[in-house]
């Protein structure tokens, strides 16, 4: 990860010449480079080489599990993750079909949605998201709580969001993403300036943002799960200095049914 088109060209030198060094090759077939900038016409003018031969320009790649673009938009690592999620869930659905209640929620929070939330401490998420997961969570409650007899009609029917709320009394699935997000942060409070991390999340980029609505950085997430909890307009890296306190209002984000 680099700043200019310069800078990765001399990465990318010092890369090739370390590997033959140790008798390794860079394959230029599997190797792909991103530009990542709000000017969507970045990069296009430069080209990229491994001796002769040019590498894969590409608008996303998959790296460690995760799903990045050149516009740095979630939604697509949103989709990503609920692709992965579908199977896992069609896989297990005829089980859900069983009386065994407890059981199956089980196997809902400690199969399908660890596969689902893989690394969403680090998503800024808007409502549009906050919605896609919730609709994707609701349909396997659905399955696994079964539909509802009518008395009166004697028919059996689907149950509303609001009878699904009621029923599943484990923090949803947004719920938890907040309480993850908000630990994880606890993290990078105390890593300190010197580390990567912090600086990335945290630090500030140079220019200026684009004209209209701001899209939500991860710490203005981090702000508004704060709010949500009573702590409005302070410091979060402050707070989270205070361990037993940080950790409280990370319980208190994923349970705000608990006074």
């Amino acid at each position: 990860m680099v700043g200019t088109v310069r800078s990765i060209k001399e990465n990318t030198e010092a890369l090739i010449v370390a590997s033959k060094e140790i008798g390794l090759e860079v394959s230029a077939d599997k190797t792909k480079y991103m530009v990542m900038s709000q000017n969507q016409n970045a990069g296009r003018s430069h080209s990229m080489k491994t001796d002769n031969s040019s590498l894969e320009k590409v608008e996303e790649l998959k790296y460690l599990g995760t799903t990045l673009t050149n516009q740095n938009y979630i939604h697509e690592e949103i989709k990503s993750r609920l692709k992965s999620g579908n199977p896992c869930y069609h896989s297990l659905q005829n089980l859900f079909s069983s009386s065994m209640l407890s059981k199956y929620l089980k196997i809902y929070r400690t199969i399908i949605l660890p596969v689902v939330l893989y690394g969403c401490e680090t998503w800024s998420l808007i409502l549009r998201e906050e919605h896609r997961l919730r609709v994707f969570e609701n349909r396997v409650l659905r399955r696994i709580f079964g539909a509802k007899r009518d008395e009166v009609k004697g028919e059996w029917k689907k149950l509303y969001n609001e009878e699904l709320n009621d029923l599943y009394t484990s923090p949803n699935i947004v719920q938890v993403i907040k309480s993850r997000r908000m630990r994880w942060a606890g993290h990078v409070a105390h890593m300190g300036e010197g580390r990567g991390v912090y600086r990335v999340l945290v630090g500030k980029s140079e220019g200026k943002r684009p004209l209209g609505r701001p899209r939500p950085r991860w710490e203005d997430n981090i702000k508004m799960d704060l709010q949500e909890v009573g702590f409005r307009g302070m410091d979060w890296i402050k707070l989270a200095q205070d361990r037993d306190r940080w950790r409280a209002l990370v319980n208190a984000v994923m349970n705000p049914r608990v006074p």
